[in-house]
């Protein structure tokens, strides 16, 4: 989208009503770069030792004589402006797009070396049994980018779409990463600990979930109307929990619990400890994962 000549920048901000990013019209925004005061959204706020400067502001100050990294255009968590904010998303998008096309091709066999279940006889192994509590971990994983129906990689990847995309921009890269996978590591798990462990399941729904937790804290820090995504966390909840169809809630529900407590821990963690409580919520949820996948496979052995 085409910036607004200077003259016009100051617009949306004196007009009366909810004020607008000054650089994209269309967004409602409550932040205001602490520098020249006009608002901006959360694609082009930029962290500051104290609130958050505008690109402009940014680059004006990048002559001064002060540090390059004082500069330097930080992400709302702490995590570096890229060119591209939604260059993990399409990776993500592109990976779960191959491995469907590869299922396609290959059929039911390379459903049942990648897809999740505990502990069931197949006979493809010598000892007739497979899984994860055989020691497949790798079904953690796998699972988490395979999809056999068009309509379900359909509704998950326009999911990870929508809702990835500001997540990155918002969190950085390697952050929004870390939060997407550990989201559907911890989904995964929690199918793992308390479905039959005979039954499968398959699917990005619980990263898709983990990253819909995170919209919901992002939006709440950044003090915007929570009613549409309330709507929509009801519509899939129902979805979720409805008694016909062939869900896996447990994802659903450990998606979306971790995705929401890595975002606090990214988006509410104190500037002089911003690494630590980031990257120890992500280390925290990764043991809780390991955890429960070592007592479910106890169990089942």
């Amino acid at each position: 989208m085409e910036q607004q000549p200077p003259e016009d920048r100051d617009v949306s901000a004196a007009a009366d009503g909810p004020a607008t990013c000054y650089r994209h019209p269309g967004r409602e925004t409550g932040i205001r770069c602490v520098r020249c005061d006009r608002p901006i959204c959360t694609d082009c706020m930029i962290d500051a030792s104290v609130g958050f400067q505008c690109p402009d502001c940014v680059r004006e100050g990048s002559g001064t004589g002060h540090h390059p990294a004082a500069s330097r255009p930080r992400t709302l968590a702490g995590g570096t402006v890229a060119s591209d904010p939604r260059l993990v998303t399409k990776i993500l998008i592109g990976l779960n797009l191959a491995v469907f096309i590869a299922v396609s091709v290959a059929g039911r066999p390379l459903i049942d070396d990648l897809l999740l279940f505990g502990r069931a006889y197949t006979g493809n192994q010598p000892s007739g049994l497979e899984g994860v509590a055989e020691g497949q971990w790798y079904r953690l994983v796998t699972s988490m980018f395979l999809h056999q129906e068009v309509w379900h990689i359909a509704f998950n990847m326009l999911g990870l779409w929508w809702l990835g995309g500001p997540l990155e921009a918002a969190l950085g890269r390697v952050r929004y990463l870390l939060l997407y996978v550990l989201s559907g590591l911890a989904g995964s798990a929690l199918t793992y600990w308390i479905a039959d462990p005979a039954q499968g399941s398959l699917g990005a729904s619980g990263a898709v979930f983990g990253l819909l937790g995170a919209t919901a804290v992002l939006m709440r820090r950044m003090n915007y109307d929570m009613r549409p995504l309330i709507a929509l966390l009801v519509v899939n909840l129902i979805f979720t929990f409805n008694p016909w169809g062939a869900i896996a809630w447990q994802a659903h529900i450990g998606g979306l619990v971790a995705g929401a407590l890595i975002a606090i821990a990214m988006v509410h963690a104190p500037r002089e400890r911003r690494n630590l409580v980031q990257y120890g919520a992500c280390a925290l949820v990764l043991v809780t994962v390991v955890v429960v996948v070592l007592a479910r496979s106890a169990a089942l052995a």
